[in-house]
């Protein structure tokens, strides 16, 4: 399962229609129930639940008043092929059957249907040749459609019986191409990012035919010479060529405006700004795709010419506002880089941009009009911004907050539509960054630094309002969010942490209300839905090496151990 054969698709895509069509069991995802999600709330058709990206659910039988009663009600183990495996994926779920992916790109097809034990009905293995992060997978009609790699690779598979209908490669030249965001299904197309950049790739965004997997356009995030933007990347070494811009964490869509909206990744070599001077467009963005033809509308970017890893690919949620009296489409976005942006959902715009984090020193501020730091100059090649940065490998090591983690990062956060809140899992640590420019080749990985510190990582659960930037709640936990965030109608929020902690909290005090722990970290957010009217919170447990680096100054989680397991709690 390397390579795309169209006639050999085209008779899979024959027979998984025979398949669907002769299988009453459940009936296609078509556009109109992708569009319209709260007809059904028990199910979670796409990987925020949502286009909009809100990770929001308006299930309500788990509740403040009961949630202290919410018990395991099943657990299914998955992977099982090597050592070390984890899981970032959410689980796709209709009609109480689960599908989810794990780091080897295996899906999995699971039955919940009881309510009190879960059966893998079948799963399908793309035989990758070593592991890589996978953020799960897209329902379109009677398909699902996931990402594998190594090679990188489309794979869309019949719902029903398992079997592969097509499959296509996206390499495209660049052996270390990975997709790990999950596909994002509209209408007649899917489509997906590109990751690899901190490997010297290149990266792109691109769309495919759903019937079919044909590639029918793609576009890189990173200009050739003559391309617009081509002008912030100067120098003599070509570093557009092995310019970053990664797209791996799944985007969100505007029907109203037909535009979908996915962040981009960061400059490589992310440490070292010497190796690419200007601004590095379009990485650290906010770009809006036509998602029909592939042309960009519009593009935020964040932080010119990063120097710290700050990539901006977390979920651009789109919420409705009130600014100046006036109703506004918007967007709202946790940074990485440790402030709130909210701007106008048409054109990019800011509406404002305030500061989660009472520790963020990489900036002075951000201008309330432009959404650019206060101390970006655009004469300079090479920003110095607060002076954190560092310029020289041989002066001393200069602390920078967040750390080049974040901040919030691909853990997603979540906007309720009762409270008007959103809550931002957020990593407390600041880091200080080195330059290493030996490290600027495919041997040595593109990073072009190293990191140091002696704090622990520790994370912070905060409830903000994006439209008026005021922290509304905050509260302090003691190990790292590499989770995410969950709201419910039930007023609640829920999230896990790497020490192997799940949790609910009261959406208005932030007050904990129950916790479990499982003995092994979370890097995969949680997710709910609902089985003959009994309501379901599942996450999968099994923290990434890059994640467990986070413990390193926390030894008491010194020896802990992975276990890639589906927890699904009940009451």
């Amino acid at each position: 399962m390397t390579e795309c054969n169209n006639s050999i698709g085209i008779a899979l895509l024959a027979s998984g229609v025979l398949a669907t069509a002769s299988s009453a069991l459940a009936a296609d995802v078509t556009a109109e129930r992708l569009l319209n999600p709260d007809k059904e709330p028990q199910n979670w058709l796409m990987n925020h639940r949502t286009y909009d990206g809100q990770r929001f659910s308006p299930l309500a039988r788990i509740n403040k008043g009961n949630v202290k009663g919410l018990r395991l009600a099943y657990a299914v183990p998955l992977g099982g092929l090597g050592g070390n495996e984890w899981n970032e994926a959410t689980p796709l779920v209709e009609n109480g059957l689960l599908y989810i992916t794990d780091s080897w790109g295996v899906l999995y097809k699971i039955d919940g249907t009881s309510g009190d034990v879960g059966r893998i009905v079948w799963r399908v293995d793309p035989k990758q040749e070593k592991q890589g992060t996978n953020r799960g997978a897209a329902f379109w009609r009677n398909l699902v459609i996931s990402p594998a790699n190594w090679p990188a690779r489309i794979i869309a598979t019949d719902k029903e019986t398992g079997k592969v209908v097509w499959e296509t490669n996206m390499v495209f030249g660049q052996a270390e191409t990975r997709i790990t965001a999950a596909p994002l299904a509209l209408k007649d197309k899917i489509i997906v990012g590109a990751s690899g950049g901190d490997s010297g790739v290149r990266d792109w965004i691109a769309g495919l035919d759903a019937a079919t997997g044909t590639v029918l356009w793609r576009k890189f995030t990173i200009p050739a010479p003559g391309e617009p933007g081509s002008e912030t990347w100067k120098g003599a070494n070509n570093a557009w060529q092995t310019g970053g811009g990664a797209v791996w964490v799944t985007g969100t869509y505007d029907p109203d405006t037909n535009q979908t909206i996915w962040g981009t990744g960061n400059p490589v070599p992310m440490f070292d700004p010497f190796y690419r001077p200007g601004d590095n467009l379009y990485t650290n963005s906010a770009i809006s795709w036509d998602p029909d033809s592939g042309n960009m509308n519009w593009y935020f970017q964040y932080t010119p010419g990063d120097m710290w890893d700050y990539d901006e690919v977390g979920t651009h949620i789109l919420i409705d506002g009130e600014v100046a009296g006036q109703p506004r489409k918007l967007i709202t976005h946790s940074a990485r880089n440790g402030y709130l942006y909210t701007m106008d959902r048409h054109n990019g715009q800011m509406v404002g941009a305030k500061p989660y984090m009472d520790n963020v020193n990489w900036t002075k501020g951000i201008d309330q009009k432009t959404g650019r730091p206060l101390d970006y100059d655009p004469t300079k090649d090479i920003q110095t911004y607060a002076g954190v940065g560092n310029f020289n490998p041989n002066e001393s090591l200069k602390k920078v907050c967040p750390s080049f983690a974040g901040g919030n990062n691909y853990w997603l956060s979540s906007y309720s539509r009762n409270t008007k809140l959103i809550y931002i899992p957020a990593m407390t640590a600041c880091v200080a960054v080195a330059i290493d420019r030996e490290k600027h080749n495919a041997q040595r990985g593109w990073n072009g630094g190293l990191f140091t510190t002696d704090e622990r990582f520790e994370s912070n659960l905060t409830a903000m309002d994006p439209v008026t930037g005021e922290v509304k709640k905050n509260t302090h936990l003691r190990y790292p969010n590499y989770s995410g965030t969950l709201a419910t109608a039930g007023g609640l929020v829920f999230l896990g942490l790497l020490d192997g902690t799940v949790a609910a909290f009261d959406d208005t005090t932030l007050d904990e209300l129950w916790k479990t722990n499982v003995g092994t970290g979370f890097a995969a957010p949680p997710m709910t839905f609902e089985v003959n009217g009994k309501q379901f919170i599942a996450i999968t447990s099994g923290p990434s090496a890059v994640s467990k680096a986070k413990l390193m100054n926390t030894p008491e989680l010194k020896e802990m151990r992975n276990a890639t397991v589906l927890y699904v709690f009940a009451l």
